[in-house]
């Protein structure tokens, strides 16, 4: 009876076996087929984007814009613009040429997205390259949301496609000429920019600002500088305040300690300043200066009608950079990103600068290119996923293989840990 009973239950097991092998297999095959459909229906709908972008109607390519855009933000498009880079970026150029101040906005991104898509190499140059003329174009003649989108722009090809500081300083100069402008108009008068295009400029002069490394040192122009932000520390709109604080941060980073630090002493010391040159002087003052304004904005009374979350924001702000300006301490701080890349943190100003402004431009894509982008990573210092690029039916294979990898492992230890308890326990009896 046992025997027969033994039999059964062996037929059952085989036949139990076999089933679920066939099921497995055919939901695999399922999963397959419907990743391939839906790869094949998102590059059918990217090809329709990319063709109405040829379209006359504004509305149109306005909506295909909208469209790519929505998709570069949603995942790392590499395979989809390996042979079509260089064509969407001159529909994106014919969008910025002639097209209304929304689609100018929208391509303007669009270029953006596709910069830091391509990483580095020499398609992100030429991105940079072509793109300067009809950007430079339209950040002279277009209105405030128009200027700020291409400042966004110029910013991100800039620091992913420069192949030098050369380059990058250039662009930096024309974003400080809309910083601190000092050509006449044809009235006489200087012209000076709203305060979102001036927030807009600062955070993207600063950006490009991270980048920087070999140079010729120019103190009057750093100095000169250095003062002008510290008058925007007065100014009365508190974005533009925090924009000038952090800028002033980087530079005392990168600049006043990096590059100065050959040629300057203690600047948090004011003692034996006889012999100094004037310029070290002068920068002692501004610093000094910097820290009372900051000191106070830092502790800003609220009132009746004030945004208390930008408040708290201006406040948190430039106590940090107080904190770092008095006793050198870093702004520290960290963003989950996933589990297995685990959390991105930031120790310097440069670092949190770099975080800041490409999570404002990527938006709600910034998750997934900070978990799939290699230039990201590379920005970072992440460690890729090692899922990345794979399918559904790719990604449960590599778990499943994981999985037995670990289990081999586990095995293995309470092995081990079962010969060394027989061993103990064979001394003990001894």
């Amino acid at each position: 009876m046992g025997k027969r009973k033994q039999k059964k239950a062996d037929q059952f097991d085989s036949s139990d076996a076999d089933s679920v092998s066939s099921s497995s297999t055919a939901f695999s095959e399922l999963t397959l087929a419907q990743e391939t459909e839906r790869v094949d229906s998102q590059e059918f709908s990217l090809g329709n984007y990319l063709d109405a972008l040829y379209e006359k109607r504004g509305s149109t390519r306005e909506k295909a814009l909208i469209g790519l855009l929505s998709a570069f933000e949603g995942a790392v498009l590499l395979d989809f613009i390996e042979s079509r880079c260089i064509t969407l970026l001159h529909q994106y150029l014919n969008s910025i040429k002639r097209g209304s101040a929304t689609e100018v906005c929208l391509a303007a991104r669009a270029i953006g997205f596709l910069s830091i898509t391509a990483g580095n190499g020499d398609n992100t140059h030429e991105i940079m390259e072509d793109s300067m003329p009809s950007l430079s174009r339209a950040l002279i003649s277009g209105p405030d949301a128009v200027r700020i989108s291409v400042l966004d722009c110029l910013a991100i090809i800039t620091f992913v496609g420069s192949n030098n500081w050369e380059e990058t300083e250039t662009v930096m100069k024309i974003m400080w000429e809309i910083i601190h402008p000092k050509s006449l108009s044809k009235a006489g008068t200087i012209i000076k920019p709203s305060s979102a295009v001036l927030v807009g400029a600062l955070s993207a002069w600063s950006f490009l600002l991270t980048t920087l490394h070999g140079w010729r040192i120019d103190l009057d122009m750093w100095t000169e500088m250095i003062s002008f932000l510290c008058n925007l520390l007065e100014n009365g709109e508190r974005a533009v305040r925090i924009a000038a604080g952090e800028t002033i941060a980087v530079i005392f980073e990168i600049v006043v300690a990096g590059k100065l630090s050959s040629l300057t002493s203690d600047l948090g010391s004011t003692e034996d300043i006889r012999g100094k040159p004037k310029w070290f002087i002068y920068l002692l003052s501004l610093k000094e200066k910097i820290m009372l304004l900051v000191s106070n904005l830092s502790m800003e009374a609220g009132g009746k009608g004030i945004d208390k979350k930008c408040l708290n924001m201006q406040r948190d702000t430039f106590q940090k950079i107080y904190d770092y300006l008095k006793e050198g301490d870093q702004p520290m701080t960290s963003l989950k990103l996933s589990k297995k890349q685990g959390v991105l943190t930031t120790s310097t100003w440069t670092e949190l600068i770099q975080l800041n402004f490409l999570k404002h431009f990527l938006g709600s894509g910034f998750l997934k290119h900070a978990q799939d982008n290699d230039f990201l990573h590379d920005v970072f210092d992440l460690k890729p996923d090692a899922e990345n690029g794979l399918s559904a039916s790719q990604k449960r294979i590599f778990r499943s293989s994981g999985d037995r990898e670990r289990t081999v492992v586990l095995n293995k230890d309470r092995r081990m840990g079962q010969i060394r308890k027989g061993a103990i326990m064979s001394v003990d009896e001894e």
